[in-house]
């Protein structure tokens, strides 16, 4: 890895550099609650079924070992499911967040031979170093985007792959994304003009979470909701994150699933959330 990341006591690496994680907009409690639903909440069985059928379907199919790392990747919930289902296609599987708590209690969910880095998006000190890249649900929360993008371009080995997925849609826009401390929502057409910025191309765009998209405007939909201290919004959020009833999880479950390998056969004209797969030319 070079000098740039020292292991530290507790098995995280750690850059040269200081990082700094906006605990008072990502509150390490909030972590436990995203920690015991990456396993069960339909949402993200939805996402992580989807993301690896797009996996499966652009990456090379040559044997040799690959490196990956999932940049911004919080507690590991999807670090795991890759390991778990496409372990034997990779040399290495990494997390990267810049919070310690969350890397701590990664540790605990995570397979052995996975490693842990301590990052800042805007400085990852990489060049040419992973084979595949995720950031997912990562850039509406930076302020400078396009930087984040090129830092993690630059992390990538030439021909390398980044997989971005994000909120899709400022018209979906609702107080959630106030509370999530979102800057932005995406479309498609967003992500043509990153790969233009950035120097990558786009090799593939689309929506997803479309089957579901009604029910999801229904439940952001709280008349009042604007007149709630934040301690009441906070609450009221952190309730629609919990897992749902067993009966009512497991159906929603099996809707979304039925997107992949649908909503890879054709493109949904919309959904409220938006998967790129990125390449870096090989002359970069």
């Amino acid at each position: 890895m070079g000098s740039f990341y020292t292991r530290s006591e507790n098995g995280i690496y750690r850059p040269q550099i200081s990082v700094y994680h906006r605990d008072d907009e990502y509150n390490p409690s909030g972590f436990n609650t995203l920690w015991s639903m990456q396993d069960q909440h339909f949402w993200y069985r939805g996402r992580h079924r989807f993301l690896l059928k797009a996996l499966d379907r652009f990456m090379p199919k040559t044997h040799s070992p690959r490196r990956a790392i999932d940049l911004g990747g919080g507690v590991g919930g999807w670090v795991r499911y890759l390991a778990d289902r496409r372990g034997e296609h990779f040399q290495k599987i990494a997390l990267a967040d810049s919070s310690q708590v969350a890397l701590s209690m990664a540790g605990n969910i995570l397979p052995p031979g996975v490693d842990r880095y301590q990052i800042d998006l805007m400085n990852l000190g990489w060049v040419d170093e992973w084979d595949i890249a995720f950031m997912l649900d990562v850039i509406e929360h930076i302020p400078d985007d396009i930087r984040a993008v090129r830092q993690a371009a630059k992390a990538l080995k030439p021909g390398g792959l980044m997989f971005v997925a994000t909120p899709a849609f400022q018209q979906f826009w609702s107080y959630n994304d106030d509370l999530a401390n979102h800057l932005r929502r995406y479309t498609r057409s967003d992500f043509k003009a990153i790969a233009e910025r950035t120097g990558l191309k786009l090799l593939d765009s689309r929506y997803f979470m479309f089957l579901l998209s009604p029910l999801y405007l229904l439940s952001r939909l709280k008349p009042g909701f604007d007149k709630l201290s934040q301690e009441e919004k906070r609450k009221v959020v952190e309730d629609q994150h919990r897992v749902p009833a067993a009966p009512l999880n497991a159906a929603l479950t099996a809707v979304f699933a039925a997107e992949s390998p649908l909503g890879h056969w054709l493109s949904f004209p919309w959904g409220t959330s938006v998967l790129g797969v990125f390449q870096k030319c090989s002359h970069s």
